[in-house]
């Protein structure tokens, strides 16, 4: 019982930082430069045309109407009309772009804990060697080197130099579409990946040096049991939670990569929406983003008493 009110509670702090997410991307679209009736009718419509259209956008209504009509219709999947081409509704920029930059997250985030995870065990088993010592350092230029520096370093060994990969992506593909996926999965899952093994070396030279671990020691259970059903299980708690809290630097961070490799996912329609002023874009993706976030962060929640009785035992 305890633990379903502690879902509850968090589902509704979830949904109350929806709301706050939604109020900042509708004050930031108002008090974005540009007139949105101007950019749809063009700055050579008439006043009378601009008004007609301000009006149809329900603009000349006062700004709490607004947003009380931007949640109910957010809320329903509506996010409006692009401002610029066709017009084309939102609801359908999102389902085009959303997946290419889930699959881009969900890869690296995959990517990163298995890197991570193995590469801190190995580090903790091998506690001070040289071993111990290399994985350290390697993560520590993983921890520090941003995206942007990092992109260009693999772009040119592996598309210019050894032009094994793809450049960016292409319409039509000229190869699996897994190879374009290659690269900027690798850029993203680097920097998680250096802060789960790091994160899961800790937790693990933690867990060995615990009274349990000894006693199957002194038992004799075989090592590869010790380290993998006792010591892993034990530590791998607080690296699942930075694992749901690495997803939403992921979806962020998948936004430069994707513009970077001109890959057709959310994260580029939000920055060509930025430099547009198309904000029905960038409002919607910017929702939809912390959506998801806050959405598996209530998944690791609920993960973790499940996995730890000790958790579930303390939920208030």
């Amino acid at each position: 019982m305890k633990l379903v009110k502690a879902i509850l509670l968090r589902l509704l702090f979830g949904l109350f930082s929806l709301f706050f997410i939604s109020f900042v991307t509708f004050v930031a679209g108002e008090l974005s430069p540009g007139d949105p009736a101007t950019i749809i009718g063009g700055e050579k419509a008439s006043v009378e045309t601009i008004q007609n259209i301000r009006h149809q956008l329900g603009l000349d209504q006062p700004w709490h109407m607004r947003y009380i009509r931007y949640v109910d219709h957010a809320v329903h999947g509506d996010f409006g009309n692009s401002y610029y081409g066709t017009r084309e509704p939102v609801k359908e920029i999102l389902a085009r772009t959303v997946p290419m930059t889930v699959k881009l997250a969900v890869g690296a985030i995959i990517l990163a804990s298995a890197f991570g995870i193995f590469f801190g065990t190995i580090a903790a088993v091998y506690q001070r060697r040289f071993t111990d010592k290399a994985i350290l350092t390697l993560s520590t230029l993983g921890v520090t080197t941003p995206n942007f520096v990092l992109a260009p370093v693999l772009v040119y060994i592996f598309v210019l130099e050894l032009d094994r990969l793809p450049t960016t992506w292409e319409i039509p593909l000229r190869g699996p579409e897994y190879m374009y996926f290659i690269l900027p999965v690798a850029i993203l899952a680097a920097r998680p990946a250096a802060l789960i093994t790091r994160l899961t070396r800790a937790s693990m030279i933690d867990t060995l040096d615990q009274e349990f671990i000894r006693m199957a020691v002194a038992k004799g259970v075989p090592r590869k049991r010790l380290i993998v059903r006792h010591a892993l299980r034990n530590a791998i708690l607080p690296v699942i939670t930075v694992v749901g809290t690495s997803f939403g630097f992921l979806l962020t961070g998948s936004f430069v990569l994707e513009r970077y490799f001109i890959m057709p996912g959310l994260g580029n329609a939000v920055i060509e929406g930025i430099q547009q002023l198309n904000m029905p874009v960038v409002q919607a993706g910017v929702f939809v983003t912390g959506a998801m976030f806050i959405l598996l962060n209530l998944l690791v929640d609920i993960l973790l008493p499940i996995l730890d009785p000790r958790i579930r035992e303390s939920q208030v």
